[in-house]
C-alpha cells in the first residue's frame, strides 16, 4: 500500500503536497522480520506499473523476498493518514476499492508452491476484510498451511471501515483465529473477534497495576473459544493525547495457564503511531520462532520493539535486535558513540 499524508500536522483538507510512505500491516511485519534477520517471503498482488515497481524496490532494500508477489490489476491500494495533534486524533481514509488486492481472485496465488518449505505463515484480519475473494484466498492459505504442518500466526487487525462486502466481521475473524497457534490483538480487536467484553486499560503513567486475576479469567474464556491457540498476546494502549501514549502488553500461555506481564512504557512525544502493533507482532514472532528466550523475555522483547516504533516516522519499525534489547534494560536518550 501507499500511505499519503500532508506535511507536518496539516489536515487532509489543507496544503497542496502529499508525503508518501510504502506500508500496510502485513508488509510492516514482514519488513521487521527481515531486519531482524529472518528469511521472509511477502505474498500479495500489485499492478504492473512504476508505482508498484517502486514499492517492490522499497521492500527489497530490507532483504525481503518478493518473488511470490502476483502482478495484475489496475492500481496499488492507498490510504490517507492525518497526523493528530494535542486532543485531535489521527485519522485514516482508505482508498482500496478497485486496487490490485481488491480485485484479487481466488486461485491466483499458488499456495501449494509458496507454503511447501515455509516454517511460519502469518496473516491478519485486514486481508479478510477487503473483498470476499481476498477472504477466501486467505482461508485457502490457512487450510494449506495447516495441511502442511506450517506454524500459523494471526493478527486480528480489525478495521471497521474496510468491511464492506456483507459478512459479519466477528464471524470471519472468529473462523480465521481457529487456525492460529499464536493470536495477537489489542483490547478492542479481541472483543470484536470473541464477543467477550474487554477489560478497560486506564493507565495514565507507568505505575499502573494490572489486574492479573481478571485477565487470567479473561484468557481462560479466550482459550475455550480458540482451543488450537497456544499463546495469546494482548497489546494495551491508552492514548492520553495524540503525542502521549501509555503502552504495555500481556502474554497468556495456554499450556501453563499463566499470565505474563511486562513493564509499562510512558511514551511522550509520539513521533508516529502507525505500525506500532505490527512491530509488536513481528518482534514476538521472531523471538518465539528463533527461541531467543522464555515467555517473559519474548514478551519484553516484543513490547520493547513496539515502544521504539512510536519514535520512528513511517510504517515500518527500522530498529535492530541490539537496539530492542538495549531498550529493554535502559531508559534511552543517550548518544551512541
Amino acid at each position: 500500500m501507499l500511505r499519503l499524508s500532508k506535511p507536518g500536522y496539516l489536515r487532509l483538507t489543507q496544503g497542496h503536497c502529499f508525503e508518501g510512505h510504502y506500508g500496510g500491516s502485513e508488509a510492516n511485519v514482514a519488513v521487521s522480520l527481515a531486519i531482524l534477520g529472518d528469511d521472509v517471503e511477502y505474498v500479495t498482488r500489485v499492478p504492473q506499473n512504476p508505482i508498484a515497481d517502486a514499492a517492490l524496490m522499497y521492500l527489497r532494500q530490507f532483504g525481503l523476498g518478493v518473488n511470490q508477489i502476483v502482478r495484475g490489476g489496475d492500481r496499488l491500494g492507498t490510504y490517507y493518514f492525518e497526523r493528530g495533534a494535542a486532543m485531535r486524533n489521527s485519522m485514516v481514509v482508505y482508498d482500496r476499492k478497485g486496487s490490485s488486492f481488491y480485485s484479487l481472485e481466488r486461485g491466483m496465488i499458488p499456495w501449494d508452491n509458496i507454503l511447501q518449505n515455509a516454517a511460519y505463515f502469518h496473516c491478519s484480519g485486514i486481508t479478510c476484510s477487503i473483498s470476499r475473494d481476498a477472504m477466501d484466498t486467505t482461508f485457502d492459505a490457512l487450510r494449506k498451511a495447516q495441511e502442511l504442518g506450517v506454524h500459523i500466526t494471526a493478527d486480528i487487525n480489525y478495521r471497521n471501515n474496510l468491511w464492506k462486502f456483507g459478512l459479519d466481521p466477528r464471524d470471519v475473524l472468529f473462523r480465521m483465529l481457529q487456525y492460529s497457534e499464536l493470536i495477537f490483538g489489542d483490547q478492542n480487536e479481541w472483543e470484536v473477534a470473541s464477543g467477550v467484553q474487554k477489560i478497560p486499560f486506564t493507565a495514565v503513567d507507568s505505575n499502573f497495576k494490572i489486574n492479573r486475576e481478571a485477565y487470567i479469567e479473561y484468557f481462560r474464556k479466550m482459550h475455550k473459544l480458540f482451543p488450537f491457540c497456544k499463546k495469546m498476546v494482548l497489546a494495551l494502549r491508552n492514548q492520553l493525547s495524540s503525542r502521549h501514549h501509555i503502552l504495555t502488553g500481556l502474554l497468556y500461555d495456554v499450556m501453563e495457564d499463566h499470565l505474563y506481564t511486562s513493564r509499562i512504557y510512558d511514551i511522550q512525544p509520539i513521533v508516529d503511531p502507525m505500525g506500532v502493533g505490527d512491530a509488536f507482532v513481528a518482534a514476538y514472532i521472531h523471538a518465539y520462532a528463533d527461541g531467543l528466550g522464555d515467555n517473559q523475555q519474548n514478551l519484553d522483547f516484543a513490547l520493547s520493539a513496539s515502544a521504539l516504533k512510536n519514535t520512528i516516522s513511517g510504517d515500518q519499525n527500522l530498529v535492530s535486535k541490539e537496539e530492542i534489547i538495549d531498550n529493554m534494560t535502559n531508559s534511552g536518550g543517550r548518544i551512541q558513540r
